[in-house]
This record gives structure tokens, C-alpha cells and sequence, in this order.
């Protein structure tokens, strides 16, 4: 168990509002500076919740969406491809009030070796101003492609952690 506590629970239909929920919260910062009301910034943000919601399902089958759940309660979701030679983490997110405690790390380091155990690479697209930024560099993830908006990291058990130096 990589965090005392945690669980998952395939997502289903019901759980759309948490997950819409989840959504907004990843991108609150990121909207704040345009002072809009909470209307104007639901009729931004759910078109793309959707899309984003419809596009993994389509392009991703067979991957696992679940809600990360702490004490049987929901905290966020990690959605999760795997493939012969990689785990794509196609979205972990946590609601504000369990962030910073260490939770994110922990799924992360579970999610690393299980890839070092199956020698599978871990790949992830990270916004540039994602806080979170900093843990997957700490964690070993690389920059592979700057996209503009994202970075297309990986990590891979040969290389070598940012402690044994690049």
C-alpha cells in the first residue's frame, strides 16, 4: 500500500460531479488572474472536462480510471494506461485539501516500481506551471518533448536518479 489509507474504485457514471469537481481544482490558479464569476468559469471548464473525459476514453482503451480513495473517501483520480513497455499516467490529480502531505508522492513511487518490476518506462504530460512539476523531476521523471503547453516526461529505471547525477 503505497499511503496508509488509500484505495481504488473504478469510476462510474455517478462519480462525475467529483470528478468534475477534481477538474476544476487543477485549474483554479490558472483562472484566477481573469476575475471571472463561477458561471463564466463553468461554461469554460466543463466543455473541456468533457472532451478531455471523451478523448482518454476513446484513445486509451483499456486503461483504468479510478478514484483515489482515502479512508473510503474520495480525494481525487488517477487514470492509468498500461501497456507492454509503459505506464502512461494519463491523469492523477488530488483536491487541494490533500495536497502537500505527501499522497501524490507515494502513488507515484507505487506506480515506479511497479514499472522498474516490470522494466517499463513511465510517462506523463505535465502542464508547465503544474506545481507538481517538481516532484516528477525530483522522482526522476526527464523532459523528453516540450509541446508548448506540456512537457512529455518520463521516467526509466536505467537512468540514472538526479542524486547519482546526470
Amino acid at each position: 500500500m503505497p499511503y496508509p489509507g488509500i484505495t481504488f474504485c473504478p469510476i462510474s457514471d455517478d462519480d462525475m460531479p467529483f470528478l468534475y469537481e477534481v477538474f476544476v481544482s487543477t485549474r483554479t490558479d490558472e483562472l484566477a488572474p481573469l476575475g471571472w464569476t463561477d458561471e463564466q468559469i463553468d461554461a469554460f471548464l466543463r466543455p473541456q472536462f468533457h472532451a478531455q473525459h471523451t478523448h482518454y476514453n476513446a484513445y486509451f482503451d483499456g486503461a483504468t480510471y479510478d478514484l483515489i480513495l482515502l479512508d473510503e473517501q474520495a480525494i481525487g483520480r488517477l487514470y492509468l494506461y498500461r501497456t507492454d513497455t509503459e505506464l502512461r499516467i494519463l491523469d492523477i490529480a488530488l483536491l487541494p485539501s490533500h495536497r502537500q502531505q505527501g499522497i501524490g508522492g507515494a502513488l507515484l513511487q507505487d506506480l515506479l516500481d511497479e514499472a522498474r518490476a516490470a522494466q517499463k518506462i513511465v510517462g506523463i504530460y505535465v502542464e508547465k506551471f503544474n506545481p507538481a512539476l517538481r516532484l516528477y523531476q525530483r522522482l526522476g521523471f526527464r523532459e523528453m518533448e516540450d509541446t508548448g503547453v506540456y512537457y512529455r516526461m518520463e521516467w526509466s529505471a536505467e537512468a540514472p536518479s538526479p542524486a547519482q547525477g546526470t
